[in-house]
């Protein structure tokens, strides 16, 4: 049931540019950078009919704008993901922590955010010679594989970490050692002869805002030694208090 309160707040929000179609799109935009939504729940939260709703929807999922989840829901799609990721600072100290990592391990190194249903590879850099696991940046990549991934996932809420659980090559259990060691490591998950270790960067509430990772041939990474990790945590340490 629509409340007073949903349809006043559309009514304000319809009005201020007074080009109709622009408002009604960014109240579809607005309602989706809340939580997921089905068409129903889209138009609940707007007030706008259901088939206006569902047209803006469609058009902004065609431009990737929006998104489906698993559960066919709406949610904010990786095309504002790369656009934050352009003017974003905390990019530029991305760059600077994954050329020092590479210079200090000798193998690949990213760093991740979520980026709806997938990951979004902000910064990348590639060892000079020898075997290299190369990410453009800006690539989106699975949230079903890989040690980022399993970073990403590990510190979710449980009910939305059980959704990408579904498809994943990794286990609930396997997230819960993620969680109490604090890093993730993974062998061949993503892509065959590829080994990564990542580690959470937090936020100052404690939220996980990124993956930070190592990523090369298995040969160099199938045992994760203590001097690779401490050089991911203090990256990550780095990255969020720069």
């Amino acid at each position: 049931m629509t409340s007073h309160y949903v349809r006043r707040q559309y009514h304000v929000v319809d009005n201020t540019s007074r080009v109709g179609v622009i408002d009604k799109t960014v109240a579809v935009l607005d309602a989706v950078s809340m939580a997921p939504r089905s068409l129903a729940e889209l138009v609940e939260a707007t007030g706008i009919p259901r088939p206006t709703a569902h047209r803006l929807a469609v058009a902004l999922e065609a431009h990737q704008l929006l998104e489906r989840d698993l559960d066919g829901r709406f949610t904010i799609g990786t095309r504002t993901a790369l656009w934050a990721a352009n003017v974003d600072t905390f990019r530029a100290r991305a760059e600077e922590i994954v050329i020092a990592l590479r210079d200090q391990t000798g193998v690949s190194a990213q760093v991740y955010r979520r980026a709806g249903d997938k990951r979004l590879c902000l910064a990348a850099a590639e060892p000079a010679a020898g075997l290299r696991d190369t990410v453009p940046v800006g690539s989106l990549l699975t949230m079903s594989a890989g040690s980022a991934a399993q970073v990403l996932v590990a510190w979710l809420p449980r009910a939305e970490a059980r959704d990408f659980l579904t498809h994943s090559a990794y286990s609930a259990h396997d997230l819960d050692q993620v969680k109490s060691r604090g890093w993730a490591h993974s062998l061949a998950q993503r892509e065959p002869g590829v080994a990564s270790l990542s580690v959470p960067a937090f936020n100052p509430a404690g939220e996980v805002i990124a993956a930070v990772s190592l990523s090369g041939p298995v040969d160099r990474l199938s045992r994760p030694t203590a001097s690779q990790r401490h050089a991911l945590q203090q990256a990550a340490g780095r990255l969020v208090n720069a």
